[in-house]
């Protein structure tokens, strides 16, 4: 039975409980909602939830981010990140929408906007595709976007030797 008909209301939900702590990578399609502690890397086509109270040390991709806790790392939201009153990111955002409550707090590099998300490299492997990392956890894409101004730098146009 594919999943595809299902309302998102009744869609399936990984829920990490409260009393949780996961370390590593988590891939999945659908939604996930974060209660307890995450330290790794988030991959989604879906929705991650971080929840009031919980902690995520991890960079984060999906289509939809919303954040009540706390993230400390990188954040690509290729439709919508949500940041809600309590919510706290600490790290480099990217997304296509940008929703932040009053009393939401954020340090970091961000990047908005359709372009933004299409301009940078996805986190990880979703749905058999392979994508490199280009985004790292702790605010890695500066370097990132350091390494791509060298690269353009390459096709300026050559300057003229002064003369003397």
């Amino acid at each position: 039975m594919s999943n595809e008909n299902i309302p998102a209301s009744t869609s399936p939900m990984t829920i990490i409980g409260a009393d949780t702590l996961i370390k590593g990578e988590m891939t999945f399609r659908n939604a996930a909602r974060i209660l307890g502690r995450f330290e790794g890397k988030i991959v989604s086509e879906g929705r991650v939830e971080v929840g009031s109270g919980s902690e995520c040390k991890a960079s984060i991709e999906a289509g939809t981010i919303i954040v009540d806790g706390i993230v400390e790392g990188d954040v690509i939201a290729h439709e919508r990140l949500e940041l809600n009153d309590t919510a706290q990111i600490r790290g480099d955002v990217v997304a296509a929408k940008l929703i932040a409550a009053e009393g939401a707090s954020f340090s970091g590099h961000c990047a908005v906007g359709i372009e933004a998300v299409k301009s940078v490299k996805t986190l990880g492997q979703v749905n058999g595709k392979s994508n490199r990392t280009n985004v790292k956890q702790g605010g890695d894409l500066d370097n990132a976007l350091a390494g791509l101004e060298n690269k353009l730098a390459g096709f300026a146009t050559p300057k003229l030797a002064a003369a003397e």
